[in-house]
């Protein structure tokens, strides 16, 4: 988490619970106007994606996706 982020919640955290879901609201429809998806990642995120995805483990193409689930 960047400090700024921390900043943001250290100074929720002081306010009165009622206040606290208020800024809550606040935020989570700042972030759905940035991102109404959810389809963008954090930088801690996108570093695990990208480990993930160099990893090898699974490659997609080996998997018969019209099989998964049956």
């Amino acid at each position: 988490m960047t400090s700024l982020a921390m900043d943001v919640a250290n100074m929720v955290e002081i306010l009165p619970q009622h206040e606290q879901k208020f800024a809550y609201e606040v935020v989570k429809k700042l972030v759905l106007a940035w991102d109404p998806d959810f389809t963008k990642v954090t930088i801690h995120e996108a570093e695990r994606i990208s480990k993930a995805e160099e990893s090898g483990f699974i490659n997609e193409e080996d998997i018969e996706w019209d099989k998964v689930g049956h």
